[in-house]
């Protein structure tokens, strides 16, 4: 998680997403890494994680699948494994008997957004907020 909140932020204090993790892991948010196959001899470092929880739909008030995580290191990117790992995603929320899978993307990251595009996923909703200052 760190990993990806470095490259989009790289100027971040990112000690709390250790609480985050904290707060949604348990036994219903699996997580998956995707290891290098041709490494069976030696453990070797992740080239991804997937992490899934699940949500309720406001509006339908359904249940779905949620992407707390998916990250592909830089230097694999672009080989399938994010698509692979979103199949399985959705593998799994069909297993779960959810009828959809959602996620959050940073608007500002062009390339999951296009990622996801791609993978047939549509906005639902703007996040907006606002920064206020405390003095006064």
């Amino acid at each position: 998680m760190q990993q990806t909140y470095r490259e989009l932020c790289p100027d971040a204090k990112l000690e709390h997403l250790s609480q985050t993790v904290m707060q949604l892991w348990s036994e219903q948010t699996p997580v998956w890494w995707a290891m290098d196959a041709a490494q069976t001899d030696s453990p070797s470092a992740p080239l991804g994680c997937l992490w899934l929880g699940q949500a309720v739909d406001q509006v339908s008030g359904d249940r779905y699948t949620q992407v707390f995580l998916l990250y592909v290191c830089p230097n694999h990117r672009r080989r399938g494994l994010g698509q692979a790992l979103m199949q399985l995603a959705e593998r799994w929320a069909l297993q779960q008997g959810h009828t959809q899978v959602g996620l959050h993307s940073f608007v500002s990251n062009t390339l999951a957004q296009n990622f996801y595009t791609k993978l047939g996923y549509q906005p639902q909703a703007t996040f907006l907020r606002k920064s206020l200052n405390r003095s006064g």
